[in-house]
């Protein structure tokens, strides 16, 4: 009987069996080496941070301890920070509503022209908001003169464009009292406002 024999480095002869069988056992040492590796990571990791808590079972730790009480907390380098309660909701919602198409005209007096975009609020119910849009030519029509009434110099600064946004409030109300019996618009706002 003849036995096949694998050749190693310089002349040393092993049987093939043996050979095969010390590759198959280097192998299997990685893997279970990786594994032990990977498992002490794990419990590691596990031992440094179970004691860690989802963030809603922490808010609702913190909201059992508050109970609705002004607290005072420590802080950093031995400050204090006081808890605020809430502010308790007022009761009214405030609603918009955005002119599809900003308003171009000349101010008075001017060759250059200003070009904005008009929105509104209200807290009284949707009707408002209702009765602009379906009266909103007309509205358009009434801010165009009330933009044209002011002189570039009156449009310019802070103080002017609040000037501005009141009248133009005061005109939209007008027209709704007079259209619907009830204006109800509150504020007048410019989401872009350029003078060129």
């Amino acid at each position: 009987m003849t036995t096949k024999t694998a050749t190693l480095e310089g002349d040393a002869t092993l049987p093939a069996s043996k050979g095969r069988a010390g590759g198959i056992l280097r192998i299997l040492g990685l893997v279970i080496g990786a594994g032990v590796c990977a498992g002490g990571g794990f419990a590691g990791g596990w031992f440094m941070f179970s004691d860690a808590q989802s963030p809603m079972s922490d808010a609702l730790r913190l909201i059992e301890r508050d109970n609705g009480n002004t607290q005072v907390e420590p802080g950093k380098d031995g400050l204090q920070k006081a808890a605020r309660p809430f502010p308790e909701n007022s009761g009214f919602i405030t609603s918009y509503y955005s002119f599809d198409e900003t308003l171009t005209t000349n101010p008075a007096g001017s060759r250059r022209f200003v070009q904005l975009g008009v929105s509104l609020s209200t807290q009284y119910d949707a009707k408002v908001i209702e009765h602009v849009e379906t009266h909103k030519l007309a509205l358009r029509s009434d801010m165009l003169a009330v933009v044209s009434s002011f002189t570039e110099e009156q449009i310019t600064g802070l103080a002017g464009r609040e000037a501005l946004a009141i009248a133009l409030r005061d005109a939209i109300n007008t027209r709704l009292e007079s259209l619907e019996g009830f204006g109800g618009v509150e504020s007048v706002f410019f989401p872009s406002f350029v003078i060129q």
